[in-house]
C-alpha cells in the first residue's frame, strides 16, 4: 500500500511541471500511413487507400511482385511499379494493368517538408483472373460452335474449353484479328473457355450452346404445344421458337422432358399454363417467359401424384416467371424430388394468395438450390421458402439441403407487421446456407422456428430489412460480414436492379446479371 501511495504522490508532483503551452507532440519523422486498404477492381487494377498523415505533403507507393502468398509480403529487390508525389486529392490511387492471378506486396510512405519521411507501411493482395474477352453477341453461339473475341493484337497462346478439354492453338492471324471460331461443340452444354498466354490466364468466358434443332422437337407458336408434349418420348427435348404460346389450362408432365426456348435473347412466351407433375417425371424449363395472368390461379409447378420413389430432378434456368397467384412451386402431396435447381431466373408479381412462394407441405426435395435469381413485388404477406415437417414424416431419414446464394430480393414479404419468414423450414433434417444476397424492403424475418438450421450466413446486404439481423427472432444474421447499405438500384420500378453501390459491386452481392 505504501508503494502505491508513493507512486501517486510522485505522479502528482510531476504533473505540476508540465508546460501548459505544450499542446502537441513534436517529432523528427512523419508517422507512417495506417489502415492501408487494397481493393482489386476489374481483376487487375489495385485501388490503394489509407489514412492521411499529418504534415505530409505527398506519398510514395511501391509495388512488388511476389512468387507466393505471405502475411507480410516480400519487399526485397526492385519494385515493379513506383508512384511518387501522390497527394490526398489522388486518393484512392488506382494502379492499372497488373498481372492476373499474382501475389503482390504494396508499401506506402509519407513525405514532408523540413521533416524526415516516414517509415514504410505495407500490405499484401492477389489480383484476380485477367479478363480480356469481350462480351458475346446474340449470334456468337450456335448449337455446336462459338465465336470468341478480345481486343485485336492482345497476345495469347491457347484457348481451352471444358468440358471435353478442347484445346485450340491460336494462330497469328487470330491474334491479330482478336477473334476465333471454335466448332465441334455439344448442344445444350455449359462451357467455360479459358484463354492463356503460356501459364497466365488472360480471359475466362462461360456460355451455353443452343439446343440442336436436328435432335429436338421443334415447336412453333401455331403448333398445339399440349399435344406435342403429350406425344413426346421420355427424355425428349422440345425446342420452342420465339413467339406466344397460349395454354388454356394445365401442361401435364408425366415423363422426363426438357422445354427450352431456342434463343435466350428472344424467349418464347407461354401464357396461362400450370405445369402439373406426375409419374416420377423430371423437368427442365429454360429460356422461357411464363405468364400466369390468365391461369386458374395455382402455382407455376404443382406435384399431383404421391409416389413412394423419387421424382427426377427439376431445373428452371434463364426464365422470367410472372403474374402467378398462389406461388411458383407446390408439393403439398407426399412426393420426394431428387433435386430442384432454380438459377438465373426473374420472378415478379407472384401474389402468393393461398400458398407460399416455394411451398413443400407433405413433399420434400433432397437438394434445393436457388442461385442468381431475382424476386420483386412478390409474396407480400407469405413465406418465401416453406418446408414443413410433413416431408420428413413422409420420407423419414431423408435430409434436405438448401443453398440460397447471390439472389436479389426487392419488395418481398414487405407487408407492415408481417411475421412471415424467408426460411420457414421445419423439415427434421435440414441445412441451409444463405450467402451474398441482397434483401431490399423486406419486412419479414429469417425464421421463428427452432427447427430452422441455417448453418452459414456470409456477406449478405440488408437494406430497409431490419428483421433479418434482429436477435428478436430465432434465426437471424449474427455475423460481422453483412452490409446494410442502399444497393443503388438503377430503376427498380422498371425491373432494373443494376447495382451502383461500390461495396455491393466489389463483394459481388446479389444476382450476377445486375453486377456491372
Amino acid at each position: 500500500m505504501l508503494f502505491g501511495a508513493v507512486g501517486l504522490l510522485g505522479f502528482s508532483a510531476c504533473s505540476d511541471d508540465i508546460d501548459p503551452e505544450m499542446t502537441e507532440l513534436e517529432v523528427s519523422r512523419l508517422f507512417s500511413p495506417t489502415d492501408i486498404e487494397v481493393r482489386v477492381l476489374n481483376q487487375t487494377t489495385a485501388r490503394v487507400n489509407f489514412k492521411p498523415v499529418r504534415k505530409a505533403d505527398s506519398y510514395t507507393i511501391e509495388f512488388f511482385e511476389n512468387e507466393e502468398e505471405t502475411e507480410t509480403g516480400d519487399f526485397s529487390g526492385t519494385p515493379i511499379r513506383t508512384k511518387t508525389g501522390l497527394t490526398l486529392e489522388d486518393l484512392p490511387y488506382s494502379e492499372l494493368g497488373l498481372r492476373g492471378e499474382t501475389f503482390y506486396a504494396v508499401r506506402v510512405k509519407a513525405v514532408g517538408t523540413g521533416i524526415s519521411e516516414s517509415l514504410w507501411s505495407g500490405s499484401v493482395f492477389q489480383t484476380g483472373t485477367e479478363q480480356i474477352f469481350l462480351a458475346m453477341g446474340e449470334e456468337d453461339v450456335t448449337h455446336n460452335s462459338v465465336v470468341l473475341r478480345w481486343p485485336a493484337g492482345e497476345t495469347a497462346s491457347t484457348i481451352t474449353l471444358t468440358p471435353g478439354d478442347i484445346v485450340h492453338e491460336l494462330s497469328a492471324a487470330e491474334i491479330e484479328a482478336g477473334e476465333v471460331l471454335i466448332e465441334g461443340l455439344d448442344s445444350e452444354t455449359d462451357y467455360v473457355a479459358v484463354m492463356r498466354r503460356d501459364t497466365d490466364t488472360r480471359g475466362t468466358m462461360a456460355f451455353r450452346t443452343l439446343i440442336d434443332l436436328g435432335g429436338a422437337i421443334q415447336v412453333f407458336p401455331e403448333d398445339d404445344l399440349l399435344t406435342m408434349i403429350a406425344e413426346a418420348e421420355p427424355g425428349a427435348g422440345l425446342a420452342l421458337m420465339p413467339g406466344e404460346y397460349v395454354v388454356d389450362g394445365n401442361i401435364t408432365i408425366d415423363k422426363t422432358l426438357s422445354i427450352v426456348g431456342v434463343y435466350p435473347h428472344d424467349r418464347p412466351v407461354i401464357k396461362g399454363a400450370i405445369v402439373r407433375m406426375s409419374g416420377l417425371a423430371g423437368l427442365t424449363l429454360r429460356n422461357l417467359i411464363m405468364d400466369g395472368a390468365t391461369s386458374d390461379g395455382n402455382q407455376t409447378v404443382v406435384y399431383d401424384e404421391a409416389l413412394p420413389d423419387a421424382y427426377g430432378a427439376v431445373v428452371i434456368d434463364g426464365c422470367y416467371i410472372t403474374n402467378y397467384t398462389k406461388g411458383v412451386f407446390y408439393a403439398s402431396n407426399a412426393v420426394l424430388i431428387e433435386s430442384v435447381t432454380i438459377t438465373n431466373t426473374v420472378y415478379s408479381n407472384i401474389v402468393c394468395d393461398g400458398g407460399d412462394f416455394i411451398d413443400f407441405r407433405s413433399g420434400m426435395t433432397r437438394h434445393l438450390e436457388f442461385t442468381n435469381n431475382t424476386i420483386y413485388n412478390s409474396a407480400a404477406d407469405r413465406d418465401l421458402i416453406r418446408m414443413d415437417s410433413g416431408g420428413s414424416s413422409s420420407f423419414p431419414g431423408e435430409p434436405c439441403v438448401v443453398v440460397f446464394t447471390n439472389n436479389t430480393l426487392h419488395n418481398v414479404i414487405d407487408k407492415e407487421g408481417t411475421t412471415r419468414r424467408i426460411m420457414y423450414v421445419r423439415h427434421a433434417e435440414n441445412q441451409i446456407t444463405v450467402k451474398n444476397n441482397i434483401f431490399s424492403n423486406v419486412v419479414g424475418n429469417y425464421s421463428r422456428q427452432s427447427e430452422t438450421n441455417i448453418v452459414e450466413f456470409d456477406r449478405n446486404n440488408y437494406f430497409n430489412s431490419p428483421n433479418l439481423t434482429s436477435d428478436a427472432f430465432t434465426a437471424y444474421d449474427y455475423t460481422t460480414t453483412y452490409l446494410s447499405v442502399d444497393p443503388g438500384f438503377a430503376d427498380p420500378s422498371a425491373g432494373d436492379f443494376t447495382v451502383s453501390q461500390e461495396d455491393v459491386v466489389f463483394y459481388n452481392i446479389g444476382a450476377a446479371r445486375w453486377i456491372p
